[in-house]
């Protein structure tokens, strides 16, 4: 049986983050956390349906979908600024399989970018970012999403075939959006410095895990499909926030 997620409560939330290097929200906390109801997040689940095929993958599978947007964004002043669109750049120390390229992938969809509950839901989480590294509240954090849709087409999947990694930002936050058909996705974390690490599985749609970065390393193991023939898939959403700016060749 897959293990269940350590559950953080919301008002431990930072308490635990600073302490452990991870926190997990079931999703009424996380719906809370960004002050918006349950079902305006569960109303994007059907734009996973939509992603294009990651054509960078350099293992050569065809497993992956996503799309990618960069905002600037201010919790303070509860403002999140759209960028023209850009590449996902990652410098090689933290992606060994595809770092050091730019990739370029379909924007968000507006139905996402634009919607309210997409304001509310980054200045949520980039005040907990700041609360994390001990940042201002009017510092600007510069957030990247990437939708994901990772399926069984080559009848397995990989969600991070660039194994256990960080992403060389401040906060990184992994929301399930569903589990379709499959076995595997387990989530490991890792402490950065030490042994210490734990594993469990996100089953429960919009709920979130989310790291510190600088503090811990993470993984998601692959998916196989319940049935070969019906085929599965597994659909997140991974925010990365950021001060100082995005990444970027130099």
């Amino acid at each position: 049986m897959p293990l269940p997620p350590p559950l953080t409560a919301l008002h431990d939330l930072d308490a635990q983050l600073a302490g452990s290097g991870y926190a997990v929200l079931d999703a009424a906390s996380l719906a809370r956390l960004a002050g918006v109801p349950g079902s305006a997040l569960a109303a994007w689940a059907p734009l996973w349906d939509d992603l294009p095929p990651d054509d960078h993958l350099l293992d050569g599978g065809r497993y992956r979908r996503r799309r990618h947007g960069c905002f600037v964004v201010q919790p303070a002043a509860g403002t999140v600024q759209p960028v023209p669109h850009r590449a996902h750049w990652q410098p090689v120390e933290y992606n060994a399989l595809h770092g050091g390229i730019e990739r370029w992938f379909a924007p968000l969809q507006p139905a996402m970018a634009e919607a309210p509950a997409w304001r509310q839901l980054l200045c949520s989480l980039a005040a907990r970012s700041a609360t994390l590294r001990g940042l201002a509240a009017g510092a600007p954090c510069y957030v990247e999403a990437h939708p994901f849709r990772i399926d069984t087409t080559d009848g397995i999947g990989r969600p991070t075939p660039e194994g256990a990694h960080r992403d060389g930002v401040d906060l990184v936050v992994v929301v399930l959006v569903a589990r379709q058909g499959i076995k595997g996705g387990e989530t490991r974390v890792f402490d950065a410095r030490g042994p210490q690490g734990l594993r469990f599985t996100l089953a429960e749609p919009w709920s979130a895990l989310l790291l510190d970065d600088e503090r811990v390393i993470h993984e998601s193991t692959p998916i196989q499909p319940l049935d070969a023939a019906a085929g599965g898939y597994r659909d997140t959403l991974v925010l990365t926030f950021r001060s100082g700016g995005f990444q970027g060749p130099a």
